[in-house]
């Protein structure tokens, strides 16, 4: 098999089981407080990819560079993880996913302000597109706004800051390094905040945590290997088939199926993507 094939299956698999670990997350936030449902996410995430980590790499290896700026991209990662919780709360699960999904946006407005990288005309059609399809999934002042959509947003706005950071960080240690690193940062930040709201667990909570947090590494393990085995442009657009898998979940298991007008910002905001991966695929303005 080619290794870029291997790399679309392997990415295919990661962002299709990614939204189980957000209905898990929207099924036990009904019981737990999002800030303990979300340190749950990073325990189980910690020592399962640890884990791994020290099975596979020497324990130097796990000593990260640019120790500052790796704290900055945790800090973007933690806050994306804990606005999408707070918003998969309380909104359907494509609602909230489409909003994650402006993080290239965001990404590419401010890039040229913090990397120098000049945006394009092609950049800035993506742009205002995915911010349309976001005013067409929210429909504010028309009856359909929640303001858990701010979360939404939040989660957006912190996702594109993360993925500046961590262009800045590229190429600077190994990705699975990196990920665990942001799994090191958010459980030791949460667990001090975690019991101000704690809720003891029963053991049937214990475990749907702990299949969480599985999933949630095997999800992200998957995807780090993808990159391994094909280039960014070929995988981006395939990280769109989470949308198909966060609808289909959102529907059988919580009864969510995204209307006419959801279903068309979701289109241009995916169209706003598919915009920018072109962009990036061609190094045209």
């Amino acid at each position: 098999m080619a290794r870029p094939v291997t790399g679309i299956l392997l990415m295919a698999a990661g962002v299709a089981i990614l939204p189980l670990m957000d209905g898990l997350a929207k099924h036990l936030s009904q019981v737990y407080p999002v800030l303990q449902v979300t340190w749950a996410r990073y325990l189980f995430h910690f020592l399962l990819l640890g884990g791994l980590l020290l099975w596979r790499l020497p324990v130097r290896a796990l000593i990260p560079k640019h120790p500052g700026l790796q704290m900055v991209r945790s800090a973007f990662l933690l806050a994306t993880t804990l606005c999408y919780f707070g918003a998969i709360a309380y909104l359907p699960l494509a609602n909230a996913l489409a909003m994650a999904f402006l993080g290239p946006l965001v990404s590419t407005a401010l890039a040229p302000f913090l990397l120098s990288e000049r945006a394009g005309a092609r950049g800035w059609l993506a742009v205002a597109l995915g911010f349309a399809g976001t005013l067409v999934v929210i429909r504010p002042g028309f009856g359909h706004f929640h303001w858990a959509y701010l979360l939404g947003l939040g989660a957006g706005v912190s996702y594109g800051l993360y993925q500046l950071t961590t262009r800045r960080l590229s190429g600077s240690g190994r990705p699975s390094v990196t990920l665990f690193y942001t799994a090191v940062f958010g459980l030791a930040v949460l667990s001090l905040v975690v019991p101000w709201v704690w809720r003891s667990p029963d053991p049937g909570g214990w475990g749907l945590m702990l299949v969480m947090g599985a999933v949630g590494a095997l999800a992200h393990f998957l995807i780090i290997r993808a990159f391994e085995h094909a280039p960014a442009p070929m995988l981006a657009p395939v990280s769109y088939m989470e949308m198909v898998s966060a609808v289909t979940i959102g529907w059988l298991v919580f009864g969510d199926f995204p209307d006419a007008w959801t279903w068309l910002g979701i289109a241009l905001i995916v169209t706003s993507g598919l915009l920018l991966i072109l962009r990036s695929g061609s190094g045209k303005a």
